[in-house]
């Protein structure tokens, strides 16, 4: 059972919409938020370093200051303008043709702490305590956190009928990928929505681990000083946009190393063929056929990796993940890379990016071999959740982003 509830959520007028949402805070630098951002974006509260000249320490107190000073001013503007009532929202992305419709709600602090929001990552304290400045300061998730469930055909209907009607929001961001917002008015419909989740047994933390366990620390923290707390206070929860998981589809987070650990190509090659089935596939792109085949770049040519029947554990849920194969057969054992999330021997390339990014990083001189992997599947990622296991560091890649600025749940007295 999870606890939801609609909200009245801080949101743009329909004509400052496609202006005021933004890229989220987390998938671009201070100086591509600068570029980005227009008089009216949402950057200014998300990454307020960049009103100041030159840019400044992103966890300056004078930055922290000046996001709370910005959220006041874009609501006092009318830029964002709060709902008289509480409603839950349906929020849809488009891409590639592709559709996923989603429900802005909020969720409870203390359902993430019992285990009935499930994670799959682990987080650093340093970002997740910046994040925590950010939610008590605010008083406010300003950001939404990406959430998957069951998928439900009552749900599911319920949506459906939801987005036959003109949505509040239409527009297409820069990267092409088009966002629509409606709002679910009718209270009965509401009310139905928050009795059928009670019947959910979870929710999965898709995107957004840090923003999740900073709203908790907070919630936590709001109860320890409030001595007449009832568990239902507006600090209790935090916003989340939540979608059916079978609407989900994870893309590929690929791997580029800076040195082949003293081998050669050839000697590279020969040591793989020790666990893999590897073919040689020339100068035209190679993208990973199926679980544990693997692209690899090498020396101006792309290869594929088959692992070898008995080198992996499909009956582990860690086991059979292919970031965890490549760990074991060649990161760790061939090019002894022990951590991935310390090595400076290794970086991460979100798929979105394409097979292209890996050859031109390799090609470069930069690194010298790039691997590709096959996508981990929503499956993969719940088994794991249901488990209590953990996932290896950069093993999921979630497109297209939410947009921030949406919809946003204050919670201020």
């Amino acid at each position: 059972m999870v606890r939801i509830k609609p909200f009245r959520a801080v949101r743009p007028p329909k004509e400052h919409a496609a202006e005021v949402a933004s890229r989220p805070y987390d998938v671009l630098n201070s100086a591509e938020a600068l570029n980005e951002a227009t008089e009216r974006s949402l950057l200014h509260i998300i990454k307020p370093e960049i009103d100041f000249e030159p840019i400044a320490d992103e966890h300056s107190q004078e930055v922290y200051d000046r996001a709370v000073a910005n959220f006041r001013r874009w609501r006092r503007e009318g830029w964002l303008q709060q709902d008289p009532e509480e409603y839950y929202y349906v929020y849809a992305q488009t891409m590639e043709g592709r559709t996923q419709y989603g429900l802005a709600m909020c969720c409870h602090f203390e359902d993430y702490l019992s285990g009935a929001i499930k994670k799959h990552e682990l987080t650093r304290p340093d970002k997740e305590e910046d994040r925590m400045i950010h939610v008590r300061n605010q008083q406010a998730n300003i950001e939404p956190v990406f959430f998957a469930y069951p998928d439900n055909d009552e749900i599911d209907a319920i949506v459906a009928e939801a987005v036959k009607s003109a949505p509040e929001y239409d527009f297409t961001a820069a990267d092409g990928f088009g966002h629509r917002l409606w709002v679910i008015r009718d209270r009965k419909t509401n009310d139905r929505i928050t009795e059928i989740f009670k019947g959910i047994p979870a929710l999965y933390v898709a995107d957004g681990h840090h923003r999740t366990a900073a709203a908790a620390r907070v919630g936590a923290e709001c109860k320890s000083k409030n001595p007449g707390h009832c568990g239902e206070e507006e600090y209790c929860y935090f916003l989340a946009v939540t979608f059916p998981a079978g609407q989900l589809r994870i893309i590929d987070y690929n791997r580029v190393v800076k040195d082949l650990n003293g081998l050669t190509p050839a000697q590279l090659l020969d040591k793989l063929r020790e666990s893999f089935t590897v073919e040689e596939k020339g100068a035209e792109e190679y993208r990973p056929a199926a679980l544990h085949n693997f692209s690899m770049y090498l020396d101006g040519k792309w290869y594929s990796l088959t692992a070898n029947p008995g080198t992996y554990d499909d009956n582990d849920p860690i086991g059979v993940l292919d970031v965890t194969v490549l760990s074991n057969l060649v990161l760790d054992k061939i090019l002894d890379i022990k951590d991935l999330r310390t090595s400076k021997r290794i970086d991460f390339v979100g798929g979105i990016r394409g097979l292209g990014e890996l050859k031109r990083r390799v090609d470069s001189g930069e690194m010298q071999a790039a691997f590709a992997l096959y996508p981990v599947s929503m499956q993969q990622l719940i088994n794991i959740a249901d488990t209590g296991n953990i996932m290896p560091p950069k093993t999921t890649w979630f497109e297209p982003k939410l947009r921030s600025g949406v919809v946003i749940h204050s919670f201020e007295e």
